[in-house]
């Protein structure tokens, strides 16, 4: 085993791992588990995010242990990161891997848990939220922030950033953290990095408007590019969901 724990909760650790070891049997569910399960587990009178990652392919078990981070020392890392940078993500706790015969087993990523207002695929289904546009402009400021920064999440999408409301303004938080370069991003890459968050055309338009403004480029040259990559990103996405279908019916 190996566990890393942020050094605010290094003599918290016992406690930390119980939750760990008792994690199938204890905690509350969050979430619909499709890929990886998260749990949710009472800490310091606060709630804690317990992520458990799905079981590596026996070829990625040996990767994760012997040749690169597995995806829960990459959310710890990359959450610490955004943090000083003043980015905005849960508070990370510690990171747990257990390993087998092959390599890496399974592994943890401890967060604090935070309760958002919206998160983004809120304003995508209903733009009838009060303030939609406001709150939208104030996430394209917030995605105008990370690329200044030269923070490229790769995860950029529409269940992954968290929305505060403040007294006058919003707030926005980060999760799914395991996927991002930091790196300088050129109009292009910025761009692209904004393709997956809605099929809505008019949301395109609104961010595309603020983008122009803070980056002080032609509306028409960001809202043509941003545009560009959301409708390639969808037609992709459907031609999966159309493949998904296909390979479901044949199974039956």
């Amino acid at each position: 085993m190996r566990a890393v724990f942020n050094p605010i909760y290094q003599e918290d650790k016992e406690e930390l791992l119980s939750f760990i070891e008792n994690f199938q049997n204890s905690g509350e569910d969050f979430g619909n588990g499709d890929r990886n399960r998260i749990k949710l587990f009472d800490f310091k009178g606060q709630k804690i995010n317990i992520k458990a990652f799905k079981t590596p392919n026996a070829m990625n078990q040996f990767a994760y242990r012997y040749v690169r981070q597995s995806k829960a020392e990459r959310s710890f890392q990359f959450a610490n990161k955004l943090i000083s940078l003043e980015i905005g993500t849960p508070k990370p706790v510690a990171y747990i891997e257990n390993y087998g015969g092959l390599g890496l087993k399974d592994s943890y990523y401890i967060s604090f848990h935070d309760e958002p207002k919206y998160t983004y695929r809120d304003l995508v289904h209903d733009s009838e939220i009060d303030n939609h546009e406001k709150i939208l402009r104030a996430f394209t400021a917030f995605s105008f922030d990370l690329h200044e920064k030269e923070v490229e999440f790769l995860d950029h999408s529409p269940g992954n950033t968290l929305i505060f409301e403040n007294e006058n303004s919003y707030g926005f938080k980060l999760v799914d953290l395991n996927r991002m370069n930091f790196r300088s991003l050129n109009f292009d890459d910025r761009m692209r990095n904004m393709r997956r968050l809605t099929p809505h055309k008019i949301m395109v338009e609104i961010m595309s408007d603020e983008y122009a403004k803070l980056s002080q480029r032609p509306f028409e040259e960001v809202f043509e590019k941003m545009w560009f990559y959301t409708v390639e990103f969808q037609a992709k996405f459907q031609r999966k969901q159309r493949l998904k279908k296909k390979i479901k019916f044949w199974k039956k």
